[in-house]
């Protein structure tokens, strides 16, 4: 059966996080062509051939076929991973790791999913979205000005009781869970705190 690289973005996610669908309309690095030095644009982009540099398409997807090698650093909205990355991926959303893929490389991502067989080197940084980041800060803004201003003495000192663990975080709960699907590899995983 021959894999339709239009299509193969889209696919059930096992998060439940909405799939950016099917790209219809993308660029293409064909398989035979070499490409040093920065590539960048306002389209999605299949990458079939070899590209070494910086690749930069903030706002679109990025598609590294099987058959590609990437020796650069990538920055896209979302990045799908079926080929050979040697470099950093930085994404605003989704970083989608296929089967017999291999990146080697720091990745910063907010969202990621890891097919089994997929191969990691490297560091890999979740980011909390932006909106939930500023929500948090206007909210301990809100919180510090409503505040009084207290003019009786402090309360006496509490007892000093056994020091709690914290609660851990939704990116630490995430981390943990894809330390555990790459297990045996060479991941480092570390939240964004």
């Amino acid at each position: 059966m021959a894999d339709n690289s239009s299509n193969a973005g889209y696919r059930s996610n096992a998060w439940d996080a909405p799939s950016a669908g099917p790209v219809t309309e993308h660029a293409t690095i064909g398989s035979s062509i070499v490409i040093k030095g920065e590539v960048s644009g306002q389209e999605a982009l299949f990458i079939d051939g070899t590209v070494q540099g910086a690749i930069h398409f903030p706002e679109h997807r990025v598609t590294v076929g099987r058959g590609s090698r990437v020796e650069a650093n990538i920055r896209a909205r979302e990045v799908v991973v079926m080929g050979s990355v040697k470099g950093n991926i930085h994404c605003s959303d989704l970083l989608d790791v296929r089967a017999e893929s291999n990146i080697q490389g720091e990745i910063v991502t907010r969202r990621v999913r890891i097919d089994d067989g997929a191969i990691l080197k490297g560091s890999v940084e979740i980011e909390r979205p932006e909106k939930n980041v500023q929500h948090a800060e206007k909210e301990s803004a809100s919180i510090a000005k409503a505040e009084p201003v207290a003019s009786a003495p402090p309360p006496p000192p509490a007892p000093v009781a056994e020091p709690v663990e914290p609660e851990p975080s939704k990116a630490q709960v995430l981390a943990e869970a894809v330390a555990r699907r790459v297990a045996g590899s060479s991941v480092l995983l570390k939240p964004v705190r």
